[in-house]
């Protein structure tokens, strides 16, 4: 089971409004908790599609500028693993 831990955020009135709305009967979240892991879950998903739409973006770049490595079938000596 997860260890969990516990911060305090202070929110706004209406950030608190909103937060609440968003948990209980007839919503998809039955606790403010739930509803604040799912966003931080949803950012952490966003931003390892950041970076691999980064990762792509590089390897489209070393095309065009013609550093490529040949791939001989043995993808661990073509990028120098042993």
């Amino acid at each position: 089971m997860a260890n969990f831990k516990s911060i305090n955020v202070p929110l706004t009135d209406e950030m608190k409004r909103f937060v609440s709305e968003q948990a209980g009967d007839g919503t998809m979240y039955s606790t403010p908790s739930e509803y604040v892991r799912d966003l931080i879950r949803h950012d952490q998903e966003r931003k390892e599609a950041e970076a691999l739409r980064e990762s792509i973006l590089e390897g489209y770049q070393n095309i065009v500028e013609g550093r490529l490595t040949v791939f001989t079938g043995n993808l661990r000596r073509d990028i120098g693993l042993r």
